[in-house]
């Protein structure tokens, strides 16, 4: 009877996929040695280092206080758009709804409590008013 499992299969075949006894013991100073040598690595590679000029000392601070300039302004922009946006219910921010209660025959007549809504519609078609002209736009 043949074994058709493939995992025992595989098990039973070397596909040469080891490492030699002790090889990665010494491999970091084998891998070490065969590097060259760098420049940076050398002792008298401290002489040669310049001094670092007055910009490169002042460099992060300059862009630490140029990016909280950056969002002071981002701030300050954003306080400016949210003031000038008003509410739909500001009456301050509507020219014709602050005119229309400035005007006390117009307040008492629409808008305190004293008359109904069937007496405010008569009002309006009484003056004129035709709704098939808010359909218009």
């Amino acid at each position: 009877m043949e074994h058709n499992d493939i995992l025992q299969q595989q098990k039973q075949t070397n596909a040469g996929m080891t490492v030699p006894e002790g090889y990665f013991d010494d491999f970091n100073k084998r891998m070490a040695a065969a590097l060259p040598v760098q420049d940076w690595e050398q002792p008298d590679h401290e002489a040669n280092i310049l001094p670092r000029t007055r910009w490169q000392k002042i460099r992060p601070y300059v862009y630490l206080a140029a990016m909280f300039m950056g969002i002071w302004c981002m701030m300050n922009m954003f306080d400016l758009i949210r003031n000038t946006t008003a509410t739909p219910g500001d009456i301050n921010s509507n020219p014709a709804l602050l005119s229309a209660v400035n005007n006390d025959a117009f307040y008492f007549d629409y808008c305190v409590d004293d008359m109904t809504d069937n007496e405010i519609y008569d009002d309006l078609y009484d003056q004129g008013f035709d709704p098939s002209e808010l359909n218009a736009d």
